[in-house]
């Protein structure tokens, strides 16, 4: 399947865009539907959701949930009908804490034991700020937004814990403000940033090498800002083992019928 331009891929619906991953296409979801927010997605047994709820109220900065599918579950009101397991561009699947396949397709690992939680992204607010003037440098370049581990601890609970995981944009020296005023608004898909600078202080020593994603060229007169990532679900599903989990393969997400504005405060 040929790949959308840019301008098709903004103004594909939702559900459309759902049915394009459904029958086969696979790429990261950036700058796609425009004014529909995207989430990520962690399916993990029912013995263990508990964990992960608590482990979500206590990290709500990287962790915020938008909604969850009961045990065995597969649509819900923000799929609008459609497929829990066959939606979403490309799944990773993890067993003790390992990761053993990246399907497209989840029938053959779903379980109906699993409780799915989707999870606020920050694709969410990205056209909000290019709304303000500031462009996206992985959607300008054509990659996956690039996404490392930190060395901030996340709150444990029960039998989860893992590191912070932050997404990073490089914004112009002269519109960070503009960008933490405009992010900032969207609390329910991570908010303002964490950390704006000097990436060693989060314990990353080479932007050049993210842990999750695709690097980004950063041009002069750019600083790096880091926001809190949905991807830290997984990172805690390899430091805590459960025997089986699932989420989105980062940067490949659920996009859903929610529009953006839906999570903006005023």
């Amino acid at each position: 399947m040929a790949l959308l331009d840019v301008l098709d891929r903004a103004a594909t619906s939702p559900a459309h865009a759902r049915e394009m991953f459904r029958n086969g296409l696979v790429e990261p979801t950036a700058g796609w539907s425009r004014g529909f927010a995207q989430a990520n997605i962690l399916a993990i047994p029912r013995e263990h959701a508990f964990d992960f709820l608590l482990f979500a109220q206590r990290n709500p900065k990287p962790c915020p949930i938008l909604g969850v599918l009961e045990a065995g579950e597969t649509t819900g009101p923000l799929l609008g009908g459609g497929d829990i397991r066959t939606d979403v561009p490309k799944y990773t699947v993890y067993r003790d804490g390992v990761k053993v396949d990246e399907p497209t397709d989840l029938s053959e690992h779903w379980r109906d034991d699993l409780v799915t939680f989707i999870i606020g992204c920050s694709f969410t607010f990205e056209s909000a700020l290019q709304d303000g003037g500031i462009s996206i440098a992985h959607i300008d370049q054509g990659v996956n937004v690039p996404m490392y581990r930190t060395n901030r601890e996340c709150a444990p609970a029960g039998a989860m814990s893992g590191p912070l995981v932050v997404s990073m944009r490089p914004i112009p020296a002269s519109q960070v403000a503009d960008a933490v005023r405009i992010t900032s608004r969207y609390p329910a898909v991570h908010g303002a940033p964490v950390h704006v600078g000097n990436p060693e202080e989060l314990g990353i020593a080479d932007l050049g090498a993210p842990d999750f994603g695709d690097a980004v060229s950063i041009p002069d007169g750019h600083i790096p800002v880091f926001w809190a990532c949905g991807v830290t679900p997984q990172a805690a599903v390899m430091r805590s083992r459960p025997p089986l989990a699932i989420g989105h393969a980062p940067g490949h997400m659920l996009i859903t019928d929610a529009r953006d504005s839906d999570y903006l405060i005023p």
